[in-house]
């Protein structure tokens, strides 16, 4: 694995996913943070924008994964997220997390977050 990382960090969207069906009519904000695990040392050394990731590009990948499509679980639409980026940007690794600030719980807690990393190519 390489050592660099480029992280996209507390992307926010608003969308319609989890399993009460109050989350699926209102809706709720949803933070997704991306690292992208990948050699730097080339861009970093000629200062070449083609040498690194689109980090625009990226950031519409995701935008798209998430707002695209519902899922009942922050697993599964984590899952989908990283294969978004992944099929997109492939040979890559890549760590996703996605925090549901405010779940409907009658419970004091900043919020829920899953992490999963894949690989791809």
């Amino acid at each position: 694995m390489p050592a660099d990382i480029l992280r996209l960090r507390n992307m926010r969207f608003y969308a319609h996913h989890g399993v009460l069906p109050e989350e699926n009519t209102l809706g709720q904000w949803f933070a997704v943070d991306l690292e992208i695990h990948m050699d730097l040392a080339a861009a970093g050394r000629t200062d070449d924008v083609s040498r690194t990731l689109d980090y625009r590009r990226l950031y519409r990948v995701v935008e798209g994964a998430v707002t695209e499509r519902r899922f009942r679980l922050v697993e599964a639409l984590a899952e989908h997220i990283a294969q978004a980026v992944g099929s997109a940007f492939a040979p890559i690794e890549v760590t996703v997390r996605v925090r549901k600030p405010q779940p409907p719980l009658a419970a004091h807690f900043d919020g829920l977050e899953v992490e999963i990393r894949r690989r791809y190519g």
